[in-house]
């Protein structure tokens, strides 16, 4: 079992900044590299959307259309910690943001997730 912890979201005007983090608690014997790591969000009346993923290593990153060079992904395997760190925001970026995690290959659907954060709510005024 895998238990995802968000922080960092919060109220920012639109150009701003934040940086949210993931902490993963693991049953013993269990590794953070084992999982793949993805970030979604989720706007009131929209469907769950791919934001960002990470390979167990960090070497390998995917990014969603919508935020492709404005948001970057990060982990840190010693922590069990992954970020996602938001520049540029815009008033569309308003959206609850959710951690996930999932054995097997690379996934933008968020059905193939496995573990799921409760999310951190990001609001970006105009």
């Amino acid at each position: 079992q895998v238990q995802l912890v968000e922080s960092g979201g919060g109220l920012v005007q639109a150009g701003g900044s934040l940086r949210l983090s993931c902490v993963a608690s693991l049953a013993a014997g269990d590794t953070f590299s084992t999982y793949r790591m993805g970030w979604f969000r989720q706007a009131p009346g929209k469907e769950r959307e791919f934001v960002a993923a990470i390979s167990w290593s960090g070497g390998h990153t995917y990014y969603g259309d919508s935020i492709k060079g404005r948001f970057t992904i990060a982990r840190d395997n010693a922590r069990n910690t992954a970020t996602l760190q938001m520049n540029s925001l815009k008033p569309e970026d308003t959206a609850v943001y959710y951690c996930a995690a999932r054995i097997g290959p690379h996934s933008e659907d968020a059905s193939e997730y496995d573990y799921w954060g409760q999310g951190t709510q990001v609001t970006v005024s105009s």
